[in-house]
């Protein structure tokens, strides 16, 4: 019994939120423990109300870097919150107040997301504020200053064990981030060996879509891997076990390129090798390294042995089927055979790269271990990144404005019709108010359905218990129940902190008249906040579709640029060439995130913005693709004379790929290009059937694949370019 204890608090340890949910429970806590001792159960609310705020500023840091940021976020809530008590007397100065400042705190995401978060658990705090003045009479008495302090308190007191709880346990949110990365990875290598199915008649495009939606989640989870690496190894170059996760997130990456690399059509493989075992043997080895990425991940959390004899022993049999295939010589096949071996290659580095990832210690150190820093390095730095954004063709520059509109409608609103804990109505707006319409229409459904959940369990729970203890109990795990859902699990997650108001509420007043007019403010909130997002300079996506098209096709021609510069100087993981393929792959998933959200909008506004979008994901993720093979295989190529042809030859592909991009972001018909395009095929074509054996065949090979899929690239992007001149004419149609 004590071993199986163990064994599910070792696990219990091991989740992401159990921690966040922890040192939420750990506050609240701490708050009822200081009420009860005062006998005062009032305090509790602006307590709880500023352990919220503060457990929803936190950002991920070392412990010095969230000392620094709770200083900051204390600040910030300070002057947000005494501003609110000063003006409160005064609409129309308190209105100017609320419009500026959250305009203000808005841009201020554009820095960074340390400073969004902070800038979001303010405008929450304010807001705080408000209910707790409206809580008593709508009077900011003298006394009502205690509410301040107390809501500051409560922010503090989080804000202390977060700190805390960073400095003993720095490197556990790294080890679970590492964990999931490899989870992700472990799943795209399981999408990716399905495209290896030996069957005809498949819908290969439709798993090709569901490869880039699943890459966008692996390029997401090494983002935030790399952050937390990099938050705290600043100060701590020295650190060993710091610098063994730095250098198995290095092996993820390497891991990612080569898992995304492709060496030839599928489907022509398919064609050729149909009677044979040789795809099914790369079906089963691929899928049985995307297993052992997830047994990684969890050996990592675990601190337990990693085995992946399975993946080793479908290596072999897949070998085995190359050679036997080779001694076939079969001449219909010497075309393939190369990019076959340069495959069972690259997936036999995968198979080394997954056993260093469970002992880094044991390969050899990286020169460059240097990570790039986003944050700003100055103030002109962080008012520049400002200053970009201050255009309407700026997402965070449209919702700073909206925002604030929808929040002064709440306001005027309130100030209208004069209803009971109005000010819930601006707390529902900001949390439902998104930057785009689809992330608007998820929450505004969540929050509704999350209210009217957690007012029938809350009625409930206030009638059938009705001991202050027992409620209070309830408004703790309720509490900790909305930081352990908040992010997954929205509905649940409104439902958990409705029924923390309802029993906080209930022991300083009377928790039933607090039901109906928590509903109509949400039902009002939401709907201020709906119609705010469709009015109010709406950011439909189909109009940045064609920007964010050429914003991957730019990336990967930086990504190609940087490939080509290696081929000439040798491999070398420097930071540039990271930095480019890092690039390549966030581009490819803000597309493919683009294009989801987009078939969440109304159908009048996405058209066939949707169908032409997606053709060019898939096009654009098989170039990106033939790219990372072209990095997986790069080594110097030495002075032959064909390399004199092929470098500058591979060059033109870079040109073409931004000439391709510059038509996309002016929405020019790319018409013209074809004769160059159809040039540099051909070109390939023949130094390809003219190589001298094979040794660089897996170079020629992949910008062969790569000159030919811009023929698809171009008839894609021209798609999308005449739907948008389709969409324009209709609007100016219906206008006139």
């Amino acid at each position: 019994m004590p071993i199986s204890l163990s064994l599910s608090l070792q696990r219990l340890w091991t989740l992401d939120k159990f921690a966040y949910s922890l040192r939420v429970f750990l506050a609240f806590s701490g708050a009822l423990a200081l009420s009860w001792v005062l006998a005062d159960i009032a305090l509790l609310i602006p307590l709880f109300l500023g352990i919220i705020a503060s457990a929803l500023s936190e950002t991920d840091d070392s412990w010095q870097g969230r000392l620094q940021a709770l200083l900051v976020t204390l600040l910030c809530f300070a002057v947000a919150s005494l501003a609110v008590r000063w003006l409160f007397p005064w609409p129309w100065l308190f209105a100017v107040m609320l419009g500026v400042s959250t305009f203000v705190l808005i841009m201020l995401g554009a820095v960074g997301q340390r400073y969004a978060t902070i800038a979001s658990g303010t405008l929450i705090l304010a807001i705080y504020t408000m209910i707790s003045i409206e809580h008593h009479a709508s009077v900011p008495e003298a006394g009502g200053w205690n509410q301040t302090l107390l809501i500051l308190l409560g922010a503090a007191w989080y804000g202390a064990i977060s700190v805390i709880w960073c400095a003993l346990f720095s490197r556990q949110p790294v080890k679970q981030s590492m964990a999931q990365l490899y989870r992700e990875l472990g799943k795209y290598l399981i999408l990716k060996s399905m495209l290896f199915e030996p069957l005809r008649g498949l819908d290969v495009e439709a798993r090709r879509l569901a490869l880039a939606r699943q890459n966008g989640k692996v390029v997401e989870a090494l983002n935030r891997a790399k952050e937390m690496i990099f938050r705290r190894l600043e100060g701590q170059r020295g650190s060993r076990k710091l610098n063994r996760y730095l250098r198995i997130y290095f092996i993820a990456q390497d891991i990612h390129e080569r898992a995304s690399s492709s060496h030839y059509p599928y489907a022509q493989l398919t064609d050729a090798f149909f009677h044979h075992d040789v795809l099914f043997r790369c079906q089963r080895l691929l899928d049985q390294q995307g297993q052992a990425c997830k047994r990684l991940g969890k050996a990592l959390l675990l601190n337990r042995p990693f085995e992946h004899g399975q993946s080793e022993r479908a290596l072999a049999d897949l070998r085995a089927s190359i050679d036997h295939l080779r001694a076939m010589d079969n001449p219909a096949w010497r075309g393939l055979m190369p990019p076959l071996t340069a495959l069972a290659d690259n997936l036999a580095t995968l198979e080394e790269q997954l056993a260093m990832a469970h002992n880094p210690d044991a390969g050899a150190d990286q020169d460059d271990v240097s990570l790039l820093d986003r944050s700003p390095s100055s103030l002109k730095d962080a008012w520049e990144r400002i200053r970009l954004n201050l255009t309407m063709g700026s997402p965070t520059f449209r919702h700073a404005i909206r925002l604030p509109l929808a929040l002064l409608v709440g306001y005027g609103l309130l100030h209208l019709i004069h209803p009971t804990q109005g000010f819930w109505i601006l707390l529902t707006t900001l949390f439902v108010c998104r930057p785009n319409f689809a992330a608007t229409r998820r929450f505004l459904v969540q929050r509704i359905a999350g209210t009217v959940l957690g007012l029938t369990v809350g009625w409930a729970s206030i009638t059938l218990f009705p001991s202050a203890l027992l409620q209070t109990l309830i408004a703790v795990l309720s509490g900790v129940t909305f930081f352990a859902t908040r992010e997954k699990h929205y509905i649940v997650a409104t439902a958990a902190i409705t029924l923390l108001v309802l029993c906080s509420f209930n022991q300083v007043g009377d928790g039933f008249d607090l039901i109906w007019p928590r509903l109509f403010d949400t039902l009002i909130g939401a709907l201020i906040a709906g119609a705010a997002v469709f009015f109010i300079l709406p950011d439909w996506q189909g109009r940045r579709l064609h920007r964010e098209a050429a914003s991957a096709l730019t990336a990967s021609r930086r990504y190609l640029e940087e490939i080509l510069q290696q081929y000439q100087s040798g491999k070398q993981d420097d930071l540039a060439y990271r930095l480019a393929r890092r690039n390549a792959h966030n581009a490819d998933a803000a597309l493919s995130t683009l294009l989801a959200n987009l078939l969440q909008e109304p159908e009048h506004y996405r058209r066939r913005d949707a169908d032409e979008g997606f053709r060019f994901l898939v096009l654009s993720h098989t170039l990106l693709g033939y790219l990372s093979a072209l990095g997986a295989h790069r080594h110097r190529l030495g002075e032959a004379d064909y390399v004199a042809r092929l470098v500058p030859a591979a060059r033109r592909i870079a040109d073409y790929l931004e000439m391709l991009s510059d038509r996309l972001v002016r929405r020019v018909p790319v018409a013209g290009l074809e004769e160059a395009r159809e040039a540099l095929v051909a070109w390939f074509e023949s130094e390809s059937q003219g190589a001298e054996g094979e040794i660089y065949r897996p170079m020629q090979t992949q910008l062969l694949l790569i000159a030919r899929q811009l023929g698809p690239l171009t008839e894609a992007a021209d798609r999308l370019i005449e739907v948008r001149h389709d969409s324009a004419g209709a609007g100016a149609a219906a206008a006139g």
